[in-house]
């Protein structure tokens, strides 16, 4: 939610009242004394309204019964800000003092954390134009969806990762993962879509008024949207949750080596567990499968900020020793400003390498972690990138340069945090992590294609393909009407070949 950060209102001209929490209660200390609550009744009920205002004051918060002078903060449940200031408008409250219109969220935070959390976006209310209110002085309005445009591009958007849309996105994703694990792209992308606009939005959706105007959402999105909306939840998304195919598919892939068609064999073979999958003499497994199994508990946990930077310190220490005008960048959701993943990758370059010197890299680097006990899994996927070769016309297409897939072992000693997720016992964890090698040249094409995110990457090669006849992949950028390359040493060069406007690493979150 945008930002509101002060509404001023005038002298009152009588005091609102709220029932059902105006009467004595018992005494608690306040600790927070720079902070004053009124909690608004309104959606929210007068019993739920008294249980958070209790809540409250033990935790040491002081909250008003009535709206006064001294109130600094008010807590809303289910409205907008808009709805707050038509609510305080209709109290005949006008101009005077400054409040800041949170949602019931940062309440519950702070009800958590013992203590007032930080305000941040999430947690404030949007005020957005409305023609039938009086302006307010000082209030920071944002203009309806129908005033915004916002593009069918993810490309065209800047998506931080600020969602103040995740109940639908979240729904959304579900659906769009339910297709895909039934091969059903037709059906999958337009979830994949709808999400990728929705986490965009500079405010939430409270109303079907709000999509009007908003591209990429079908009837069949706006039925689960408004389904949200009435009920708190979507009955597709319940049943998807509840079904036995979509819940095993989830669970096997979750293997690291397990694609759909292994989940599709296991399930037709009435597995449901992976209990089981691993205790069936029947089955053969592949090397990347064992692996999978073997440390599952560590794959399948997240990988947080703290585990990456030291992941990333082990891989810039081996590269360099073996070539030692190498960079190193930390890509996919980590350079996009993601706090976890599930696993790290890292695109590799050297000005100066000789074509052998590239090839050899990544043999050196593993055979080094492997002699000092860190490789736990490792598969290097030769290059087979032919440099005048067309980019390919799939929006989805793999790149072909050198690849190596891993497992390496993080010890504790290393990470700098207690936020390591290894097991009670072991003083390491084992980490997926991706290297990719390419060559100086194809830096920029490889660093934007392996940044991400997947939809923001997909649009990308849409839009160069239909609104500026070019083909663009993790290789190279070709303008069909001319019939040439074009080159590229930085992102920023790519996204001006495309006559976009350059999006940051951490807007690319689509």
């Amino acid at each position: 939610m945008d930002p509101l950060q002060a509404v001023h209102l005038g002298p009152r001209k009588k005091r609102p009242r709220q029932t059902g929490a105006s009467g004595a209660s018992t005494p608690h200390d306040i600790r927070f004394r720079d902070l004053v609550l009124f909690i608004l009744e309104k959606k929210m009920g007068t019993t739920r309204r008294a249980f958070l205002m209790e809540l409250a004051r033990r935790k040491g918060f002081r909250v008003e019964n009535e709206l006064s002078d001294s109130v600094t903060h008010i807590v809303a449940e289910n409205n907008s800000g808009s709805d707050v200031l038509e609510w305080l408008q209709l109290q005949n409250i006008k101009a005077s003092s400054e409040f800041e219109l949170l949602d019931i969220s940062w309440l519950i935070e702070c009800m958590g954390a013992g203590k007032p959390v930080e305000m941040a976006g999430r947690h404030q209310l949007v005020v957005r134009r409305n023609p039938s209110l009086s302006p307010v002085p000082g209030s920071q309005t944002v203009p309806p969806p129908l005033m915004q445009k916002i593009s069918q591009y993810a490309c065209q958007r800047r998506t931080t990762l600020n969602n103040h849309n995740q109940l639908f996105t979240d729904a959304f994703d579900i659906l769009a993962e339910n297709y895909e694990f039934r091969e059903n792209e037709v059906s999958c992308l337009p979830f994949m879509r709808a999400a990728s606009v929705l986490k965009s939005l500079s405010f939430p959706i409270v109303s079907m008024k709000d999509i009007e105007g908003i591209p990429c959402l079908g009837d069949k999105v706006k039925c689960v949207i408004e389904g949200i909306i009435e009920d708190g939840e979507s009955s597709e998304v319940k049943a998807v949750l509840n079904d036995e195919r979509y819940k095993s598919f989830k669970l096997f892939t979750s293997v690291f080596g397990v694609g759909l068609k292994t989940a599709e064999k296991w399930f037709r073979m009435g597995f449901r567990t992976l209990s089981k999958i691993k205790s069936d003499k029947s089955l053969r497994f592949t090397h990347m499968q064992k692996a999978g199994f073997l440390y599952y508990e560590d794959l399948v946990s997240c990988v947080n900020r703290a585990e990456a930077e030291a992941v990333s310190m082990l891989v810039k220490e081996a590269v360099v020793a073996f070539l030692p005008d190498a960079l190193v960048t930390m890509t996919g959701g980590f350079r996009r400003g993601k706090m976890t993943g599930h696993d790290v990758d890292f695109l590799i370059t050297s000005p100066e390498a000789t074509e052998e010197e590239e090839q050899q890299l990544l043999h050196k680097v593993t055979n080094f972690w492997r002699q000092q006990g860190l490789l736990l899994y490792c598969d290097i996927i030769e290059s087979t990138f032919e440099k005048f070769k067309l980019p390919s016309r799939k929006v989805d297409a793999l790149d072909h340069f050198q690849k190596c897939f891993l497992i390496l072992k993080l010890h504790r000693g290393l990470v700098r945090s207690e936020e390591s997720g290894q097991q009670e016992g072991k003083d390491w964890k084992a980490i997926r992590v991706d290297l990719v090698m390419c060559p100086y040249e194809r830096r920029a094409f490889a660093l934007l294609g392996w940044t991400g995110s997947r939809q923001f990457e997909r649009d990308l090669r849409r839009y160069a393909t239909h609104e500026r006849k070019m083909m663009l992949d993790n290789h190279a950028l070709y303008d069909k009407t001319k019939r040439v390359f074009l080159e590229a040493e930085s992102e920023e060069e790519i996204f001006a070949h495309l006559g976009l406007d350059y999006i940051e690493p951490w807007e690319r979150n689509a």
